[in-house]
């Protein structure tokens, strides 16, 4: 549920379709309590239609916008034509993310004897001002640890319940990035050198605690490195210097040494 009491003029709704009239059509809006809306019957499609019943039905959840809000009176208007599909599809995304964070946000209360009510007052307002939405707080939480949500403004006992709840219920996919050493060290020492080579991309590891990677063998004179993050930037600015200091410090030895995406 929305902090304000009304939506704000063309903001994008989701809307329950209750009642059909030849005039128009009545809808409940699901982030504002269930605070009735009105479709005129003008702004439902932009095709010709005969009846309204045959663009929306009663039951349906639709995406409107709003076009005009009366406070004093507690009115509200909204449209269904103005909705472009991109408007719509981003919508409906917000609004799955934002039933993951409220449902996330009642199985806290009830694990800390709370009411729903507290645990947004409490935790989901926070994570939407610190963070834009509240599931982006949670995924926060998954990369950054608790710190993201004391840094949110959120206390004990929330701050470690919704840590455990995160952790458990929001995945955060990780993007890959990978590719191919070939290093030869012809010289007599050429075992050393290789050692020397191949042991600096360990000492950027500390730089990017957020990343996780691995360099392996695939077959002498080729070395593979995997590299894994939640956000691609530090994943190739991790393998960049990896990169940098192994061809470098091949050079310095008098070493061959080249690499090599792979894709995918």
């Amino acid at each position: 549920m929305r902090r304000r009491r009304l939506p704000r003029l063309y903001e994008l709704v989701i809307g329950t379709v209750e009642e059909i009239e030849d005039h128009g059509a009545f809808v409940t809006l699901d982030e504002y309590g269930g605070i009735e809306a009105y479709v005129p019957l003008n702004e439902v499609s932009h095709s010709w239609f005969k009846s309204i019943r045959e663009v929306i039905k009663v039951g349906q959840k639709r995406v409107f916008k709003v076009i005009r809000v009366d406070p004093r009176r507690g009115l509200v208007d909204v449209s269904l034509k103005r909705v472009s599909d991109g408007e719509r599809k981003s919508k409906l995304q917000e609004w799955k993310r934002y039933q993951r964070a409220v449902k996330l946000l009642e199985l806290a209360a009830k694990r800390l004897g709370r009411r729903p009510e507290e645990a947004m007052r409490e935790a989901g307002w926070k994570l939407e001002d610190a963070y834009g939405e509240m599931l982006a707080g949670f995924e926060a939480a998954v990369r950054e640890g608790k710190e993201a949500l004391v840094r949110a403004g959120i206390s004990e006992p929330w701050a470690s319940m919704l840590y455990k709840l995160a952790k458990a219920y929001v995945r955060i996919p990780k993007v890959r990035v990978s590719g191919i050493f070939t290093v030869a060290c012809l010289q007599g020492d050429g075992v050393e050198r290789l050692r020397y080579i191949l042991s600096s991309w360990s000492e950027v590891r500390s730089k990017y605690p957020e990343v996780e990677a691995r360099f392996y063998v695939v077959g002498p004179p080729r070395y593979k490195i995997d590299v894994e993050a939640y956000d691609y930037k530090a994943a190739e600015g991790f393998l960049s210097e990896v990169v940098k200091r192994i061809l470098s410090r091949a050079e310095e030895k008098g070493c061959r040494a080249s690499f090599e995406r792979i894709k995918g």
